[in-house]
């Protein structure tokens, strides 16, 4: 879809500079880009490349001056960027209608415009909002429920068990709705503990491509509001993650994890049974929590078991000199020993 730089400014309310007729007909990387392109720019190393490239249109933060271009200034380039592809690219349509492959129960509700893809499952009770679409070889279990707007992507397992709020989105091999891991050791070995509880996430979520999250045991686990996760993170049963936080990829969670609003983990992060994130931390990539820990809201935290930012970064570089330590240290046993 075709825009002009002045089309474009006003709709990301952005400070036009240069040609307002300018075509904008695709949207690239610095790298990348082609004649017609809207690129960005927000680090001052990219400047170079950008005014280099054969992109004419560039979204810039105000006080970076660029010749030769023209420049849609914005408060936040990256953010005006995600919206400019989102308005020139239509998303992909996962499925449109039902498909005659498409196993759908006579008790299932489905809401006006819901698309199910071929060799889909979805059970009896199940309800689907507005407008969802339902990927290829999906499974909705009895009696699940999903709000309007919902993007479930191919292959994706929903049990009966979840209630998904409005325009959530999975993306394809997550299992939503598994047993949690619940067993009590007997004298013969483990017996299982039944997971009879659910999940439940809330509006505008994304869940990344084969994540899993267990059911509660008893109660719920629950997701909050615009909350994103990555692909390969585990949730376990009862664990509690609070509105627009941010989890990497091949994080898990214990059962009954408490993670607070605006938290971000990354990647690896490892967080055992009742461990308690509070609001606003942040853990870096293969950070540990031991269980039961409170990390206090605000604090940067690294390493395993996790502390604070400094203190590890102390830690790890002492440990980086072990190895000449250790000699300086035999050095001087053997000195005291020839005195």
């Amino acid at each position: 879809m075709e825009r002009t730089a002045r089309e474009m400014a006003e709709y990301l309310g952005a400070e036009l500079e240069g040609n307002p007729e300018l075509r904008i007909s695709g949207c690239a990387s610095v790298a990348n880009a082609k004649t017609g392109d809207l690129v960005f720019v927000d680090l001052p190393k990219q400047l170079d490349a950008a005014a280099k490239c054969a992109a004419g249109c560039v979204v810039l933060a105000a006080g970076t001056e660029m010749a030769g271009k023209t420049v849609l200034r914005a408060k936040n380039p990256r953010l005006a960027f995600a919206r400019a592809i989102a308005w020139m690219i239509p998303r992909e349509v996962i499925a449109k209608g039902i498909h005659p492959t498409a196993v759908v129960a006579n008790s299932a509700k489905l809401g006006a415009g819901v698309g199910v893809g071929a060799y889909a499952v979805i059970e009896d009770g199940a309800e689907i909002g507005a407008g969802s679409e339902i990927g290829a070889h999906c499974f909705v279990g009895s009696g699940a429920r999903m709000g309007a707007g919902c993007r479930i992507y191919p292959r994706v397992a929903v049990a009966g068990c979840v209630r998904l709020g409005a325009r959530v989105v999975i993306h394809s091999g997550a299992v939503i709705g598994s047993d949690g891991f619940g067993f009590v050791l007997t004298e013969t070995g483990f017996e299982k503990f039944p997971q009879i509880g659910s999940v439940e996430i809330a509006d505008d979520v994304e869940i990344g491509a084969n994540t899993t999250i267990d059911r509660g045991a008893l109660d719920a686990t629950r997701i909050g509001r615009g909350v994103k996760i990555d692909n390969l993170v585990q949730i376990g049963h009862n664990c509690e993650i609070g509105e627009h936080t941010v989890i990497s990829a091949q994080t898990g969670l214990a059962g009954s994890s408490y993670i607070g609003r605006n938290v971000m983990l990354g990647g690896q992060v490892g967080i055992a049974g009742h461990g308690r994130i509070e609001d606003g931390a942040q853990l870096a990539p293969k950070s540990g929590v031991a269980a039961g820990k409170v990390i206090h809201a605000g604090t940067i935290m690294f390493g395993a078991p996790a502390r604070p930012l400094d203190k590890a970064k102390e830690i790890n570089a002492l440990m980086g000199r072990l190895p000449e330590l250790a000699k300086r240290v035999r050095r001087l046993e053997e000195a005291a020993k020839s005195e």
